[in-house]
């Protein structure tokens, strides 16, 4: 029996499939993404990782970011439009604030839909977080914020 017959390489497609899928799964591994919000005011948003480069917005103080990446001081962002740019690293801080997304949001004395309602926090307001959660149930029920 010739060598050739007896190993057979594994097929391209499933090299890809197999490519594709570990593609698809690692960012599942890397977590949770990390938000931060400006901590001065004016907070300059750059197009690109330089004090020179084109200065796209400047935002208050406060305003929560999601961090994408930091590179030599300086931080790539996304707003809550989306909107990506580079802060300086100095310029975020990390309080911890919810932004409320949908045109109301109850905030509930508990983290049950049965709790009575302590206040509605309208669309586009910042929530400071006081204390984390002590456990998932307090976070994965969205009636609880």
């Amino acid at each position: 029996m010739p060598m050739r017959d007896v190993f057979k390489p594994p097929r391209t497609s499933a090299l890809r499939a197999a490519a594709a899928a570990a593609l698809l799964l690692a960012p599942l591994a890397s977590g949770a993404a990390e938000f931060r919000v400006t901590s001065e005011a004016p907070a300059v948003l750059y197009d690109a990782p330089s004090v020179k480069s084109k200065a796209l917005f400047v935002y208050g103080r406060d305003v929560p970011m999601e961090v994408l990446v930091t590179v030599e001081g300086w931080t790539k962002v996304r707003d809550a439009t989306g909107t990506i740019g580079w802060l300086s690293g100095k310029g975020l801080s990390d309080k911890r604030v919810l932004l409320v997304r949908t045109p109301n949001a109850d905030v509930r004395a508990n983290p049950d839909d049965a709790a009575a309602v302590v206040f509605r926090a309208e669309h586009n307001v910042l929530l400071e977080l006081a204390e984390t959660a002590t456990s998932p149930a307090t976070t994965a029920n969205p009636g609880w914020v």
